[in-house]
């Protein structure tokens, strides 16, 4: 857990660093030294979206003890329902200028619109299927799942070969949803240039708000009588069922909360990045994102946030200068961190900031035990 004084610091710096990023980029000239280029704008914002899903991680395995291998399946769902929305509103300035299909459909040969397109050039429609869509397929899988009592490597198997099912499936032309080129060459989101330096910035501060807000929901629900009983369920699930608790619906509640936490980061991280395709499905990324919880502490919530930052800001770094070695550095960082970090960077600062998941119980002297 983290303490009131962190949380309020974490909101302070997210947003409070978002907002002065965009403002350095909004009111100071190109040639000042204080100017933020968009790259930098667009680059923040994606960092930003990401920690969304490692929340969205850290709430599942921190906290309800579910290692989850392919939560990268519901960042990309979110995404492609965003991807869907702009897409339509491209309308005639596409290079085939047809108002009703995509460009990708029309070359491919489409004489309609598929009917799961429809509803689409609505933003509020697609708003709400940014996080019904992954929700719902959270809720059958997790009901199986859970049902079934499937647990630990077994379950993140599971989780893995759903998100590869996925890649494999949107890879497809017949799919409707571009095939391996995926979703691109997006104009406007709510009438605004998704290329202008306003809309990137306007798009960085409201992620920093989104993941704000994610954070508070997620500290709530932990801190609630609700996940005292989930972190009792990941710690001895069989105990708390024999208490008269059903574990099932608990790992089901948060399940589903964390795909709908992971669904928006995914819809905020399309217009910044300019594209969405099949490759967003890949396990590699929902195995990255279990890596930068790790990295940041497992079980509080802001590790999950600054790990994410953490380990992407290097991505960016090595990619750049040392490309041929960025896996082996990310292999180093997770061995490193697992022998010599097992709480991550939250643990190196102590209890002041990170209080223990489970209060213990109080003991009782010999002295003071009841005859």
């Amino acid at each position: 857990m983290i303490s009131q004084r962190v949380s309020t610091l974490t909101i302070v710096v997210v947003l409070g660093g978002a907002i002065l990023l965009a403002l350095l980029n909004q009111l100071t000239p190109e040639t000042s030294a204080l100017h933020v280029p968009a790259y930098v704008i667009a680059l923040v914002g994606k960092y930003l979206c990401f920690a969304m899903l490692a929340l969205a991680v850290d709430l599942v395995w921190g906290f309800g003890g579910i290692l989850p291998l392919g939560h990268a399946a519901f960042f990309a769902l979110g995404g492609y329902a965003m991807g869907m929305y702009l897409m339509r509103q491209i309308g005639t300035r596409g290079v085939y200028g047809n108002a009703e299909l995509p460009d990708f459909m029309v070359f491919l040969g489409w004489k309609e619109l598929p009917w799961y397109w429809h509803g689409f050039e609505w933003f509020p429609f697609a708003a709400l299927m940014v996080v019904v869509v992954p929700g719902v397929l959270a809720l059958v899988f997790g009901y199986l799942a859970f049902r079934s009592r499937v647990t630990g490597v077994y379950l993140s198997i599971m989780t893995q070969a759903l998100t590869y099912a996925l890649l494999l499936a949107f890879f497809r032309n017949d799919m409707g949803f571009g095939g391996n080129n995926g979703l691109t060459d997006f104009k406007d989101i709510l009438g605004f240039n998704v290329q202008a330096d306003a809309t990137r910035s306007s798009l960085l501060v409201l992620s920093a708000l989104f993941l704000c807000g994610a954070f508070l929901v997620a500290r709530f629900v932990v801190m609630s009588r609700f996940g005292k009983i989930l972190i009792a369920v990941r710690d001895t699930e069989s105990r708390t069922r024999f208490l008269g608790y059903r574990p099932e619906s608990y790992k089901l509640v948060v399940w589903v909360l964390s795909a709908f936490i992971a669904g928006i980061g995914g819809a905020l991280y399309v217009p910044q990045v300019g594209i969405i395709n099949p490759g967003e499905f890949s396990p590699a990324n929902s195995i990255e994102a279990v890596i930068w919880v790790a990295v940041g502490g497992r079980g509080t919530l802001v590790g999950a946030i600054l790990g994410a930052l953490i380990v992407n800001f290097g991505k960016t770094w090595f990619t750049s200068a040392l490309p041929e070695l960025w896996l082996f550095a990310l292999g180093a960082l997770f061995i490193g961190v697992t022998l010599l970090l097992p709480q991550g960077v939250m643990g190196l600062f102590g209890a002041r900031l990170v209080k223990p998941a489970v209060t213990p119980a109080p003991t009782i002297s010999e002295e003071e035990a009841p005859v």
